[in-house]
């Protein structure tokens, strides 16, 4: 079940969302095959140290998250994935593993994939492995105002139209 912060958050923000219940999911391509879209179509929450500063990375399931790509646009000295054991704590609601992309309430930066950008809606996890959540890809960007840039490998941008050539990163409108 989708915990009830998240659930509130949403609601306080006057956030309209849908919720999907699914067969358990442990991952993000597990969850889009459960609810028969695009990997594409999925956003998946990716743990990131930044010069030891967690930061929600914001990826297509079917995406890669590329930590050069992270480091160089962070300007950070070193960039790693952060393990359970140093994210869990941020997340005190939710099942380990569906981490949802919301840093404004749990305290963290957000950097979005910007071929997510390109999806009016999207589906993410939202804290639990048997519930997803769906809203509009521009309430979400109103909502976190996350940095947008190009995160995911090189070769999966141009899988999906992205030209190879990273995108300025921009704030949503």
């Amino acid at each position: 079940m989708i915990p009830e912060s998240i659930q509130h958050y949403l609601q306080r923000h006057r956030v309209r969302f849908e919720r999907y219940w699914h067969p358990h999911a442990v991952s993000a391509q597990e969850l889009a095959e459960a609810l028969h879209v695009s990997g594409w179509r999925v956003a998946k929450s990716v743990i990131v140290l930044a010069d030891r500063q967690p930061w929600i990375v914001v990826v297509p399931a079917a995406g890669t998250v590329d930590l050069q790509q992270v480091r160089d646009i962070l300007s950070a000295r070193s960039v790693r994935l952060a393990t359970e054991a140093e994210f869990s704590s941020h997340f005190p609601d939710c099942e380990v593993g569906a981490e949802p992309p919301f840093g404004e309430l749990y305290g963290l930066p957000v950097a979005v994939d910007e071929s997510l950008s390109l999806t009016e809606r999207l589906l993410f996890r939202a804290g639990s492995h048997e519930e997803a959540l769906e809203m509009r890809f521009q309430d979400f960007a109103t909502l976190e105002w996350p940095l947008v840039a190009s995160f995911i490998r090189r070769e999966q941008r141009q899988a999906v139209g992205i030209p190879a050539v990273a995108m300025e990163s921009h704030a949503p409108a």
